[in-house]
């Protein structure tokens, strides 16, 4: 019951955050500079095509109209229709979504493989030469930016190795795996830097904690106290810094899919901006807080599983 608790209290938070951040969305897009209906109809549409425009999307409405109409839409699950291609806003994310989500879940993957291993071996050898080597490395790819890594990864790795392609999705799993690995290995580097110094930190923190000596005490081998303890509570703060991590993966998609030419949700959005659409760019941008607000309940709920303690908070 306590759980389910948790649940129910992480769940009615969301809610005057979802408020918020449309009432957010609503006003940074009216705000953008320049004018919808031109970039719909062109630079020489009469004035009556472009006042048509206008009342056609509602922009002559008064504000508190406007915001009403999108309120009340969006609760019905209408976002409106995309002035760029010209289909409903919903349509247009559910076709990009499947590209960016697997993006985001590869780069994921990527990240743990990478930086557990590594954060365990620096952990277990703090001091010496394997531990100053790994935060190096890290270090040197934390202080890189994404797009510099991408672009970096691009030009050795696709142009003149040839080794994957220099963008697109791919239509079946595995050529998907291979189209998407340098898009995700990019995000990965800089986001397994972070969860490594992290884990790091933490496994350190555990294992000079006394309950982990009284176990070496007992006689139990190191697989056994790495596994049942150590493991376990070291993964707790890391797992709030991969939730946030996810969240930035998601929202930062937007340089990464625009440097390797993948056809998600953000490129699509950089793609709206330019063209002013502001159903699409409304659209999107409460798609990408949905998805993080739901990233974050589901760490919170990670994190409950891994210290019951948290579910009194």
């Amino acid at each position: 019951m306590a759980s389910l608790q948790y649940i129910f209290k992480r769940l009615l938070l969301m809610i005057p955050t979802f408020f918020l951040v449309m009432v957010i969305i609503f006003l940074l897009v009216r705000f953008l500079p320049g004018d919808p209906a031109i970039a719909i109809a062109g630079d020489r549409a009469s004035d009556a095509d472009l006042e048509a425009i206008r009342n056609r999307l509602g922009l002559n409405e008064p504000m508190l109209v406007q915001f009403w109409l999108f309120i009340s839409n969006t609760l019905q699950g209408d976002l409106g229709r995309s002035i760029l291609m010209r289909a409903p806003v919903t349509d247009v994310i559910f076709e990009r979504f499947p590209t960016t989500g697997f993006l985001t879940l590869y780069a994921v993957v990527l990240s743990l493989l990478i930086a557990g291993p590594l954060a365990f071996v620096a952990a277990l050898n703090r001091g010496n030469s394997w531990d100053a080597a790994i935060r190096t490395v890290f270090q040197v790819g934390l202080s890189m930016p994404v797009f510099y890594i991408g672009l970096i990864l691009l030009t050795f790795l696709a142009a003149q190795l040839r080794w994957f392609p220099v963008g697109g999705y791919g239509e079946t799993f595995f050529v998907r795996l291979h189209h998407l690995f340098l898009p995700a290995m990019t995000v990965a580097l800089y986001t397994s830097a972070i969860i490594m110094r992290n884990l790091r930190s933490s496994i350190i923190e555990v294992l000079d904690a006394e309950y982990v000596q009284f176990s070496r005490a007992k006689g139990l081998s190191n697989r056994i106290i790495l596994g049942r303890h150590v493991l376990r509570n070291a993964m707790i703060s890391t797992v709030t810094l991969l939730g946030l991590s996810i969240g930035s993966m998601m929202s930062g998609t937007l340089v990464t899919e625009t440097v390797f030419a993948v056809p998600g949700m953000g490129r699509l959005m950089l793609e709206a901006i330019f063209a002013r659409d502001y159903p699409l760019i409304q659209g999107l941008t409460l798609t990408f807080a949905v998805l993080v607000s739901v990233v974050f309940l589901l760490t919170d709920l990670f994190q409950s599983w891994l210290d019951p303690r948290m579910r009194l908070s």
